[in-house]
């Protein structure tokens, strides 16, 4: 069963940056697809970014678009999300997900507990 582990979150002014890592173990990261999602108070979960096992195709939610970043180190087990020109908006818990699969699917099976990043002044 593959863990996974989220970290960086943490309290930002708007316009700051922030950097999520997320560790994983019990499986070769290489194997799976991976991506960040995101639950805002009040609202539904949302897929933030996701990239496939090769790490040639990854996809963005429009609202993060040019503003948000997702690699993976598969030498360290470990998955980034950069986040740039926080707003508000970006408010919310961010969770890491994977799944052994090529390409995302838009439901992993493998998730973490999650990480709070707060946008405010």
């Amino acid at each position: 069963q593959l863990q996974l582990v989220e970290s960086g979150g943490e309290l930002v002014q708007p316009g700051g940056s922030l950097r999520l890592s997320c560790a994983v173990s019990g499986g070769t990261l290489a194997y799976y697809s991976i991506g960040w999602f995101r639950q805002a108070p009040g609202k539904e979960r949302e897929e933030v970014s996701c990239m496939s096992s090769s790490g040639g195709s990854t996809n963005y939610a429009d609202s993060v678009k040019g503003r948000f970043t997702l690699s993976r180190d598969n030498a360290r087990n470990t998955v980034y999300l950069q986040m740039n020109s926080l707003s508000s908006e970006d408010t919310a818990v961010y969770y890491c997900a994977a799944e052994s699969t090529h390409f995302c699917s838009g439901a992993p099976d493998n998730w973490g507990k999650g990480t709070l990043v707060i946008v405010s002044s």
